[in-house]
This record gives structure tokens, C-alpha cells and sequence, in this order.
């Protein structure tokens, strides 16, 4: 993919513009039962019901995520979807012990992950200039990077899934070292962490924790 010039480039941004002009005309906001689903009354779940997710659903939960901004659109996410018994086994190897239970009933269970060598495909994705000479040689900033998008890339998954009426539960109990192992030994990828998917069982569920006050964490300058 080239980078857009001239009289293409124009077409294009003002095809960009209409689309999200005609877009808020259409959605101003969500409604106060839609930001309940995917953030303000939404939970994390630790037990599931037996309801397999449709390949389908697990695609178009990709397709969103995918949308969400990252920095110079780098995407450095990889999803690894566990569904089989033998890779479920697998990951196991890896989870505390409090967490086997709660991985092997959920129906799917997202290994999310980032590519060290995203960088390279910067020409596809960042096609305005190239971008590869900001990381070249530059391994802390490549990691970095890295790191923080693939976190912010799993956030848009997590509502995502929930805005389509999967449940989630992300968890960080598990040896990144022993995933890295076992899943990626071929690969330059580093797991960041794990997403349980699927229709959660909310009679497991207890009382939500408590939050900070705007005022206690918040403030203007």
C-alpha cells in the first residue's frame, strides 16, 4: 500500500469527513443502557456456561477491535484464540492454580499478545512516511510500544465483546514466560495477558467493588 497524493488524497479526506459527520448525525452518543453494557454495569466473570462461541462472533469482535486507534497504527496485537481441549491444556501450564478452573470452562480463552517486529510492517500500516527508522536498533522503545498498545488494543476488545453480548474476564495470573514457551517459541511475540470469553454463569457473581470519587483521582489544571 502506497500513501494517497494529491487529488486522490483530498477525495479520500473529505470521504473520511462526510462519513463521520453523517455518522454522528446518525448516533450522537449511547444511550445509558448500551454504556452499562460495555463498561458501567458490566462485570468480570469467572464462570461460565457451557455456550460455544460462534468463529463468526470471535471475527467480528476482531473487526472492532482492529478500528480502535494505536499509535502511528502500528497494531501490535496478536490473538491467539484457546478453544481445543489440547490447547487448553497447554495454557494451563502456565496459570495459577486459583485460575485453572475458571480458563477451562470458558468457552474461548484470548491469549492477547504483541509482535516485537511490528515495526516492520509500519509501510502497510503507516503508509504517509516511513516510520521503521524511529525503531530500528531501538529495542526498550519497540517494547515499549509495544506493550502499551497491545494493552490499549485489549481494552477495545473487552468492550467489543461486550457491545456484541459475550462476557469477559481478563486475568494476569499466569507465567508470561512459560506462554512465551510453549506458544510462541518460534515467534517474536510476548503475551501481555489473558481474556476469558464467553456467556458468563452470574449467579457466581458477588458485590462490585468499590471505585475512587472524581474528586479523590481527578483534577484540573
Amino acid at each position: 500500500m502506497s500513501a494517497l497524493t494529491g487529488a486522490a488524497l483530498e477525495e479520500a479526506r473529505a470521504e473520511a469527513q462526510a462519513m463521520y459527520r453523517a455518522l454522528r448525525d446518525r448516533k450522537e452518543r449511547l444511550d445509558d443502557d448500551s454504556i452499562d453494557v460495555i463498561l458501567r454495569g458490566a462485570r468480570s466473570h469467572y464462570a461460565w456456561k457451557d455456550t460455544p462461541v460462534p468463529e463468526g462472533v470471535l471475527e467480528t469482535i476482531y473487526e472492532i477491535t482492529a478500528a480502535g486507534a494505536t499509535s502511528m497504527n502500528c497494531c501490535p496485537s496478536r490473538f491467539i484464540f484457546v478453544t481445543s481441549d489440547e490447547g487448553k491444556q497447554r495454557l494451563a501450564k502456565s496459570l495459577k492454580d486459583k485460575n485453572v478452573d475458571k480458563m477451562m470452562s470458558a468457552p474461548v480463552t484470548v491469549i492477547l499478545a504483541y509482535d516485537l517486529d511490528f515495526w516492520q510492517q509500519l509501510p502497510f500500516l503507516f503508509p504517509h512516511e516511513d516510520r521503521r527508522p524511529f525503531f530500528e536498533g531501538k529495542t526498550a522503545y519497540i517494547e515499549d510500544t509495544a506493550f502499551r498498545n497491545s494493552t490499549l488494543q485489549g481494552a477495545y476488545f473487552t468492550i467489543a465483546a461486550r457491545a456484541l453480548g459475550l462476557d469477559v474476564g481478563a486475568m494476569s495470573g499466569f507465567s508470561n514466560e512459560i506462554v512465551d514457551k510453549e506458544f510462541f517459541a518460534d515467534k517474536n511475540w510476548k503475551s501481555n495477558f489473558l481474556i476469558n470469553l464467553g456467556y458468563a454463569d452470574e449467579s457466581a457473581l458477588f458485590q462490585k467493588l468499590p471505585r475512587f470519587p472524581f474528586d479523590e483521582v481527578c483534577s484540573y489544571l
